[in-house]
């Protein structure tokens, strides 16, 4: 049964594709005349063959009982109410219903499963590159504080250095120095 229905998705999805470079490859070629005054639609009881019958979007073909073609119900979603869905035909005759719900259930839930990983992707995971570059601001002032740590220390034996040669010679501003200097 699993098997049916990929089919019937493959080739739905094969059809569409082929109405769609169909109509492309028709609508591209020029006719020599063309007709302003739209052709009025017949009515959808009055066809008899389903490939007559679903050139119009608003009919549906029925295959129970010899129903035939009818209008699309205005109100219902489904026509379920005139025509089991196994039976109803609508837009090709080789699809019925049934399957073209469930192939479209299928590609809505492909399509919803892949905006939701792209949504997960983009947005969820970012989440992880704010806390990695949050552990990297982290270790950049960690560095930065090791540096400052090390210059201080520089400056500090600078100072004490400074500090011994001014006093060899004499050069100290300690009170010591001065009175030594006021003195003489």
């Amino acid at each position: 049964m699993g098997y049916t229905h990929i089919s019937l998705l493959v080739v739905f999805v094969t059809f569409s594709f082929g109405v769609v470079v169909n109509s492309a490859s028709t609508n591209t070629t020029s006719s020599p005349a063309v007709s302003t005054t739209p052709t009025p639609e017949p009515e959808c009881i009055s066809l008899t063959s389903c490939d007559e019958c679903l050139k119009y979007t608003k009919c549906y073909w029925c295959n129970k009982d010899d129903t035939g073609c009818g209008d699309y119900p205005k109100g219902d979603i489904l026509p379920t109410k005139q025509c089991p869905l196994s039976d109803a035909r609508w837009l090709v005759c080789w699809l019925n219903f049934e399957a073209l719900l469930i192939s479209m259930g299928v590609i809505a839930g492909v399509l919803l499963i892949s905006c939701c990983c792209c949504v997960y992707c983009c947005c969820c995971r970012s989440g992880r590159n704010k806390r990695k570059y949050a552990r990297e601001d982290a270790k950049l002032e960690s560095q930065r504080e090791e540096r400052k740590m090390r210059q201080e220390e520089r400056r500090a034996e600078r100072k004490a250095k400074n500090d011994e040669i001014r006093k060899k010679y004499g050069l100290m501003k300690d009170d010591v120095g001065y009175t030594q200097f006021e003195n003489s």
